[in-house]
């Protein structure tokens, strides 16, 4: 895909995410509404050792995003999570989630020994078990998880 790249995202709210938003809410997600009230409220900014939110863009168009926390299911500060991950559905299947993952994992590997994440889709299921995941609920509030 031309002008495609991955970029730390040190504000959200300069991007314009609404129709993301909506789009995933019209996929019956809800999470992009709860990063974009997190966010707003300073609830989650993911700007804690370790944390980061990355964006995947067409030249300046926001087209996917996902971040990273410390797991807040537990007190082990080497287990990171992933959290909400969604990629525009007109841009699925043309390898930017592989994109976007790798990225965020690429930065989890200077903070944590364990990704985790929760899923409850068979699409996000094969995704994840395609990057090298495994599923099971080894993890509180886990599905999958991967082993840095």
């Amino acid at each position: 895909m031309k002008d495609v790249h991955t970029q730390q995202i040190e504000d959200l709210m300069i991007y314009e995410h609404d129709y993301l938003v909506q789009e995933s809410k019209d996929e019956g997600f809800n999470f992009l509404i709860k990063l974009i009230s997190d966010y707003e409220n300073k609830i989650n900014t993911f700007n804690k050792t370790g944390e980061c939110l990355f964006g995947i863009f067409q030249g300046e168009k926001l087209i996917g995003i996902g971040g990273l926390n410390k797991d807040p299911y537990t007190e082990n500060n080497k287990i990171g999570r992933l959290r909400r991950f969604y990629i525009s559905k007109d841009y699925r299947r043309k390898g930017l989630g592989n994109l976007l993952l790798n990225r965020l994992l690429l930065h989890a590997e200077k903070y944590f020994k364990v990704v985790v994440l929760h899923t409850d889709t068979k699409q996000g299921d094969v995704f994840y078990n395609a990057n090298g995941f495994v599923k099971g609920e080894v993890y509180k509030g886990s599905s999958h998880y991967k082993v840095l």
